[in-house]
């Protein structure tokens, strides 16, 4: 045994150990391309557009910083033939990724989906820039869809009221989605939203669950706190029935198109615009506002009573003073005017 290791050539165990170590090397190399880290932290994810080639898609990881070394990515890319397989999307990043798992992930679209949640939102440009914003299609598609009035009728609404179909929740959406199909998703949540209690109990209001939505605006519009918009509902149902003229600041604001206004004055009531209740009786004819899941079950929940005059309190704590006749509620005004000159709130 001794003399036969004694026979074999140093030049050869040398090559021996040579070849050896290239095993070593090529396969620690392969590692790294393939399995070792090579994602930045810099960006939370990628975003894939729709139509991107592949070597747009370099060039973003390259000039994002996303990847460390873009000769090796670009390696294991063709090696997994994500070149012919490029697929638009918001992909998570997560440092240390390997190249490996991030192709894979890109190239099989498996992208998260966007957290899209959405409340306090005043006009549809607002809703169509949060969307512009969340989506990969742009703000003016949006409100172009928002606009439309055959697309309002597909789903039963008229333009006006269109925007009460969108019920304030937390969505969980695919970045890429077709605009027309983020519409068709919001449907689905309307749809559930309004379920035979809550239809029933918009009939028995004798309106239809758009009419609770634009009511339940004003509510919002309204009030500072959750805890009185059952009251407030109260009230407008209570004009509503009577055949009295709403006579809502909000209303009038948003006819107004001023959002600065602090204090309605006479001159902001003569606006001839259907969203002003001091002159057109009954609702207008869309929402003044996104109302919220708490406004629309306040409008279902009304409290009952007798009032039919409200005025902010002039302790200035966002809570009203009601009234059943207009006397007290002159009073009231009054008390409030006062607290308004005081202040030296004159618009």
């Amino acid at each position: 045994m001794v003399d036969q290791q004694k026979r074999i050539p140093k030049w050869l165990k040398i090559g021996a150990a040579i070849v050896a170590l290239l095993i070593v090397v090529i396969g620690w190399k392969a590692y790294q391309t393939f399995l070792g880290p090579n994602i930045t932290g810099d960006q939370k994810y990628v975003f894939i557009h729709t139509g991107d080639t592949y070597d747009k898609v370099l060039k973003k990881l390259e000039g994002q910083h996303i990847v460390k070394d873009i000769k090796s990515f670009d390696l294991v890319a063709k090696a997994m033939k994500y070149p012919t397989l490029v697929k638009p999307g918001r992909y998570k990043l997560t440092e240390g990724m390997s190249n490996r798992q991030l192709i894979g992930n890109l190239r099989g679209g498996y992208q998260e989906a966007v957290k899209f949640r959405f409340e306090n939102i005043r006009l549809k440009e607002n809703f169509a820039a949060l969307l512009g914003k969340n989506f990969e299609s742009d703000s003016t598609t949006f409100i172009h869809l928002l606009n439309n009035e055959k697309l309002a009728n597909s789903y039963g609404f008229t333009k006006d009221n269109f925007f009460t179909m969108f019920i304030p929740n937390t969505y969980e959406i695919y970045w890429n989605t077709e605009p027309e199909k983020i519409i068709a998703r919001f449907h689905e949540e309307y749809q559930r939203f309004w379920n035979a209690d809550r239809k029933q109990k918009a009939t028995a209001l004798n309106l239809t669950p758009q009419e609770v939505s634009v009511l339940a605006s004003i509510v919002k519009g309204e009030a500072l706190h959750r805890d009185e918009m059952p009251a407030i509902a109260g009230l407008y149902l209570n004009r509503l029935r009577k055949g009295i003229l709403l006579q809502a600041d909000p209303t009038v604001i948003f006819a107004n198109n001023d959002f600065t206004i602090r204090r309605v004055l006479n001159k902001h009531l003569t606006i001839d615009n259907p969203y002003n209740t001091y002159r057109f009786k009954g609702l207008p004819p869309g929402p003044i506002m996104l109302p919220s899941i708490t406004s629309i079950d306040a409008v279902l929940n009304y409290k009952k009573h007798e009032y039919i005059y409200m005025c902010a309190k002039d302790d200035f704590s966002g809570y009203h003073n009601f009234a059943v006749t207009q006397a007290e509620h002159l009073v009231n005004a009054r008390k409030f005017q006062q607290a308004l000159d005081a202040r030296n709130i004159k618009k």
